[in-house]
């Protein structure tokens, strides 16, 4: 995936979140938020441990003793504060997380994640995954539409391990908006060029949308 599609999925996934909101952002493109909130006030949670996190730092100032989740260095904006993982967990399972934000493997018709396991992969473990899935408030997923081998990410059932039962609100990748209600999925949005039957042709979900929307083609 191209940088330039990242930054896109980030910057749109940024108009969905209301000011004030305490967020957690996962591994992988939700890392790309805190650069393009622009006036937009949110505090930013990271599950390594602080509770403000801020943008990316110029590369003089990059110390790698601060850093995201995802080993990415960041800032610290005015009032943040360190804690331990059991302060970070506890945060997160007690419902005082507004919003996740999680890279995905697979997400079905449903809503139904996969975002920490591949079948026959050496893997370090869960990591915040399953807590996030279940304590979260709302869950957007921020994901390439197709895997890196031109697989599907958005399929009809899972065959990567589940996250969890608990299912996303929304996904959004570099071609498409799509948000779910009562398991199913529906289109809201069209973030590229790509005509309606195109966009199925690389979506194995199964998907609705109303015709009459002028953005959707």
């Amino acid at each position: 995936m191209k940088q330039s599609e990242r930054v896109k999925i980030a910057k749109r996934i940024v108009q969905e979140l209301k000011e004030g909101q305490v967020v957690n952002l996962g591994v992988g493109i939700p890392t790309l938020i805190p650069d393009y909130l622009e006036e937009k006030y949110l505090v930013l949670q990271s599950e390594n441990g602080l509770l403000g996190m801020g943008a990316t730092p110029p590369p003089e100032e990059i110390n790698m003793d601060l850093i995201s989740a995802s080993k990415a260095p960041i800032t610290m904006e005015i009032g943040a504060s360190l804690f331990d993982s059991a302060s970070s967990f506890a945060m997160i399972r007690g419902g005082h997380i507004d919003v996740a934000v999680l890279g995905a493997l697979q997400v079905d018709q449903t809503g139904e994640i996969a975002n920490w396991a591949v079948p026959g992969q050496t893997i370090l473990g869960v990591g915040g995954a399953m807590d996030l899935v279940a304590g979260a408030k709302k869950i957007i997923v921020a994901t390439a539409h197709s895997s890196i081998t031109g697989e599907a990410k958005l399929v009809k059932a899972l065959t990567f391990p589940t996250s969890g039962i608990r299912k996303a609100d929304l996904v959004v990748t570099e071609h498409a908006v799509f948000k779910f209600e009562e398991n199913n999925m529906k289109l809201v949005e069209n973030l590229s060029d790509m005509t309606i039957s195109q966009l199925k042709e690389i979506t194995e979900a199964e998907f609705i949308y109303e015709s009459e929307n002028s953005d959707l083609r």
